[in-house]
């Protein structure tokens, strides 16, 4: 395949489905239906006129296929219609192609491949020489010969060659005829190699010096001066040369070789955006797909109505036009081209069936094509529109949704509260963004801080919005919302408490990574600055939290451990799995006591079990003071250790609830708290001991702050949790529910 891909590609492939012959043939080969080939070769061979690409595709086709060697006794039928082909090189690759695979060793085939060769090759002084060479001194065995016959035509000292069995390219250092010797240098194989010449003609391809491969190896610092200030050439080049490539593939004959690795990224993205723009390289629409140049260039509108022609979906038809005008806005100055594309989108308005977000996005396409200056029915839509929080949610463009944002704030007198909604349930953060600036300069921050507020009491409810949130405090904005110390502090434990279930929620470990990596980002920056300007109290829930979080590893707890100590040295003396415990019971309910008891066995007749075998095998790895693993292992035995202890001491305090242990006069352990906030908003919470605790479902630790502030207070009394009042409307019965 190599072989063909750059001694004979040719950009014509980028149109060969139009080639009707060769989609039969494609099949039976596929099939290995020999009989059905060779009944289309007969057909094929008695046609008057001839597709010379067509002919060449077939022939490379079936001379990789299974049915080459008894296709190689009718291949010569074909010789009437090669006398047809004009072109000298096209001929030439053609006829070689034939002698590849012809086995009938006919006098005639003989005397063909003479007469060819003395005809193109008679200036050689070495001719009869090279014809012994290949084979040709009588007409017993001379497949390949015009194929061997080039190879040895190209040897010569600083000329090119391909290894087919995996040497890379190579450049000839040195040639013998007498000796029928050549010595080369190879990309991927280490010192000079000699080859007969009876091996060079079963592995070397020549490639031209200005081939991308041949440049690659003999010239790799010109390449990269042109690629960084030619990378559309360049990517033509290797298009041109090694065939239809995808963007991985592009990358993996390009990084490193032309491109340093640390530089590719952005070389590319350059390159990229370049490339989209070129007429003669047609770039995929998936990423899976491969770039492909072009025989002659295509205008990009013409490519654009040729995809509109394949009658997409409405969807795909609003990404493609404004993926279109994105790229290539210097189309719109083709005022035949502008007209015809409004006339399309029109056309899309009445024949398709469109809901009202499409609808918005095609007048804004309208908008932008139309030569009058005011278009109100954009205006129109957002003005009157009832539900117009999701109009904006379900409309597939970004920067569309911005645009409707932005008519919203100017024709809608409830624009705030429209945007106080959006940015807990718009996705994209660069919108998020913008809303955010745009309520901060209307100066409502009362408004922002209730709703705010609810995101940290409620961290699980709008994730994706809390990070995105925590990300703008730590970044130190004094201007927003709980940007005092105080504010980063409370967002800080909810951080804690989301990555905490993002380790057993299904469906969330990519949002887990994404927040362990913040946290450890700088050398853990966030971490050292929050506990800067926290309680002892704060820091020791914080601690509770992270050694509860799954997705922190234990090398990321010890060091969280460690820099607390650095700000409270009192914290040195207590156990990296232990918190303080003031209570004199540890209450559970019957479920928690059960799984707490499940865990201390499993570590007790398994995870112990394990570690042995692993301390084990470590210590067999050899040097104990080098040995990474063994010191891993170490340290999982500790903390097994210590868990175990943690977790026994645990159980002889604990207190299974019963019905008689809880009373609805007051607020305790084993209640379910019904209440409101300042707003009236109606909130529930059940409070339990720490192994019942799930926030998700408000289920809180009696020993939460939370649930402190509540201990003891009695119906129609008032709370105070972190600047909030809540009022207390019922107490009930947990147990009883």
């Amino acid at each position: 395949m190599l072989t063909n891909t750059f001694e004979n590609y040719n950009p014509l492939n980028s149109g060969i489905t139009n080639m009707s012959y060769l989609k039969d043939f494609s099949q039976r080969i596929a099939e290995t239906d020999y009989p059905g080939f060779l009944k289309i070769w007969e057909e094929y061979c008695y046609s008057d006129e001839v597709d010379a690409e067509e002919l060449r595709l077939i022939l490379e086709a079936v001379k990789d296929s299974d049915l080459a060697v008894p296709f190689g006794n009718h291949v010569e039928r074909v010789i009437p219609l090669w006398r047809l082909i004009q072109d000298p090189l096209v001929s030439h690759e053609i006829l070689k192609l034939i002698i590849d695979i012809e086995t009938t060793q006919t006098d005639t085939l003989y005397e063909l491949v003479l007469n060819h060769l003395n005809e193109k090759y008679k200036d050689d002084p070495n001719l009869h020489e090279k014809f012994r060479l290949v084979g040709l001194r009588n007409s017993e065995n001379f497949q390949s010969a015009i194929r061997n016959f080039d190879l040895l035509t190209h040897m010569a000292k600083g000329k090119f060659v391909f290894h087919t069995g995996g040497w890379g390219t190579g450049e000839i250092i040195d040639i013998s005829l007498l000796r029928e010797e050549l010595s080369l240098e190879f990309d991927f194989v280490v010192g000079l190699k000699h080859l007969s010449f009876e091996n060079a003609f079963k592995n070397l391809v020549p490639i031209k010096d200005d081939h991308f491969l041949a440049r690659r190896f003999g010239n790799p610092d010109q390449l990269e001066k042109d690629a960084k200030e030619k990378p559309v050439e360049v990517i033509r080049l290797l298009l041109r040369d090694l065939g239809p490539k995808t963007a991985v593939e592009i990358k993996d004959e390009l990084c490193d070789l032309v491109i340093p690795a640390k530089e590719w990224n952005r070389w590319w993205q350059n390159a990229r955006a370049k490339i989209k723009k070129d007429t003669r390289i047609e770039s995929p629409k998936e990423m899976k797909r491969p770039f492909k140049l072009l025989k002659e260039e295509i205008p990009h509108e013409v490519s654009f109505y040729k995809e509109l022609e394949a009658q997409p979906k409405t969807d795909e038809i609003i990404q493609m036009v404004y993926s279109f005008l994105r790229d290539f806005p210097e189309t719109l100055k083709n005022q035949e081209f502008k007209n015809s594309l409004e006339q399309r989108m029109k056309d899309v308005l009445v024949s398709h069936e469109l809901n009202e977000s499409q609808q918005l996005q095609v007048h804004f396409f309208l908008q932008d094509l139309s030569p009058k200056r005011d278009y109100p029915p954009a205006k129109e839509m957002i003005e009157k529109h009832e539900d117009i929080r999701n109009l904006i949610r379900e409309m597939e463009i970004v920067a569309f949704k911005k645009r409707a944002l932005v008519l919203v704030q100017k024709v809608r007198k409830d624009w705030q509260d429209i945007f106080l909604d959006l940015l807990f349930t718009i996705n994209q953060n660069i919108l998020r963004d913008y809303i955010l600036a745009e309520l901060q300069k209307a100066k409502i921050p009362e408004k922002s801080s209730h709703r705010l507020n609810d995101l940290i009491i409620h961290p699980l409810s709008y994730p994706d919005v809390f990070i995105w949130y925590f990300q703008k405090l730590i970044k130190k904005a004094d201007n927003l919302p709980f940007s005092t110390n105080e504010g980063k502090n409370r967002f800080f434990e909810g951080f804690l408490i989301l990555l905490d279930h993002t380790g057993s929620r299904e469906g969330s470990r990519d949002l887990g990574k994404k927040m362990v990596s913040i946290l450890t980002n700088g050398r853990y920056k966030v971490v050292r600055d929050i506990m800067k300007h926290s309680s002892l109290e704060e820091v020791k829930e914080y601690l509770l939290l992270a050694t509860k979080c799954e997705m922190l590893t234990d090398h990321d707890i010890k060091i969280i451990h460690s820099l607390a100590e650095v700000v409270y040295p009192t914290l040195s003396k207590m156990s990296k799995k232990q918190a303080p415990v003031e209570e004199d019971f540890i209450w559970t309910t019957q479920e928690g006591f059960s799984k707490v008891k499940e865990r201390i066995h499993q570590i007790a007749t398994v995870e112990t079990v394990q570690n042995a075998k692993e301390i084990e095998a470590a210590r067999a790895l050899g040097d104990l003071r080098e040995n990474a693993e063994f010191k891993a292992a170490l340290e999982r035995r500790d903390r097994l250790q210590a868990e175990l202890k943690f977790l026994s001491d645990q159980v002889n305090k604990a207190r299974v609830i019963t019905p008689q242990d809880v009373h609805t006069s007051e607020v305790g352990v084993g209640n379910v708290i019904n209440c409101s906030d300042s707003s009236g908003k109606p909130l529930s919470f059940t409070i339990l001991g720490p192994w019942d605790a799930d926030p998700e479902r408000n289920i809180l630790s009696f020993q939460s702050k939370l649930a402190k502030a509540m201990l003891g207070k009695k119906v129609g009394q008032k709370f105070n949790f972190q600047g909030e009042e809540f009022t207390i409307s019922n107490i009930e019965n947990y147990l009883s529910a």
